[in-house]
């Protein structure tokens, strides 16, 4: 029985992470899928207050929520850091990472479940906030320098999600060279590093199952 188990979907972009840190760390690990339209006894044990995914299960210990589990992993696991030696970087690592989750998720995710004019205000939101992120990479190959670290694994869903499904799917245009150079090359670096474009959800479902859910949520906000 594996000591290690993670519980995901296969398409979510933060178990997703999860993926990526533990396969960079070389930790063997169970995977559990779920069906969130119908979770099982064990995934609401063990997330009992958000009751979603991801949840890594250490020696039959639960930690949920991916950007803790990611700190969690990076701290057990002592290969290949996630974070810097330096107090200020690991700050500067974890402010991004929650700058992600908090601001450029949300900002992107209101510009793919809108249409028209609501569109368009969502796409000026985000566009802001990519730049601070553009800002931060220059100089760099990833938001830690050289090599991988938190803030990359939390943007990740970008190089995987967002040109191919987000802007496929919504028929929008966040990221272009011209307009964020140093965004698209990162994207580019990550998307090819071995443990990433080994790891990829099927781009075909991904963009099955987003066009199912931009119509649903475009239903939902149309005037009644």
């Amino acid at each position: 029985m594996a000591e290690v188990k993670l519980f995901r979907t296969w398409s979510s972009r933060f178990a997703l992470r999860i993926v990526w840190a533990l396969k960079l760390k070389g930790v063997p690990y169970e995977t559990i899928y779920e069906d969130l339209s119908n979770k099982s006894p064990l995934l609401l044990q063990y997330n009992p207050i958000h009751k979603k995914v991801p949840v890594l299960v250490h020696n039959g210990k639960p930690i949920a929520e991916s950007l803790v589990i990611l700190e969690y992993i990076d701290e057990t696991w002592k290969e290949n850091p996630l974070l810097p030696e330096d107090p200020l970087e690991r700050a500067a690592a974890r402010f991004w990472a929650k700058f992600i989750d908090e601001k450029v998720l949300p900002s992107v995710w209101e510009s793919f479940t809108n249409d028209g004019k609501e569109q368009e205000e969502a796409i000026v939101k985000a566009k802001e906030n990519l730049k601070y992120l553009e800002e931060e990479l220059k100089g760099k190959k990833f938001f830690r320098g050289e090599k991988l670290g938190l803030a990359d694994i939390a943007l990740g869903w970008l190089a995987c999600y967002g040109s191919s499904v987000f802007e496929d799917v919504a028929g929008m245009i966040l990221l272009t060279e011209e307009e964020f150079p140093l965004l698209s090359a990162w994207k580019l670096t990550f998307a090819d590093a071995p443990i990433i474009k080994d790891n990829w959800p099927s781009i075909d479902k991904l963009v099955a199952k987003f066009q199912a859910t931009r119509e649903d949520q475009l239903l939902k906000k149309a005037p009644k």
